[in-house]
């Protein structure tokens, strides 16, 4: 099984955590800078891959704080990733994941 996870490659915050996630992954894991596709090549629109990570799962797609989690998942600090998820933890990393996101992308594109 690959994963896809398409990235903005033009926010330096997620180009740094791109470039350290290349050097630790294992084959499972395909980085796709959005901006280095064509349109028609996008599995969704341009706008919503810039919001929020996506990462193509076998035909679905998991976005935001998720797909995250599903990628850091490809490397040997999965484990401590999957944190984010517990119950207690899953909506605090939600809410500042999304957060974080919406300011970022209004910085950069609006």
């Amino acid at each position: 099984m690959t994963d896809t996870l398409f990235y903005d490659g033009q926010c330096p915050l997620c180009a740094k955590e791109m470039a350290r996630l290349e050097q630790i992954k294992g084959a499972g894991l395909v980085l796709q800078d959005i901006h280095a596709l064509d349109s028609d090549a996008l599995p969704a629109s341009k706008e919503q891959l810039l919001k929020v990570l996506h990462l193509e799962r076998e035909g679905e797609m998991i976005t935001g704080i998720d797909a995250n989690i599903a990628a850091w998942e490809h490397t040997r600090f999965g484990a401590l990733w999957r944190i984010l998820r517990w119950p207690l933890v899953k909506p605090i990393a939600r809410a500042a994941y999304n957060g974080w996101a919406s300011r970022r992308y209004k910085r950069l594109y609006s």
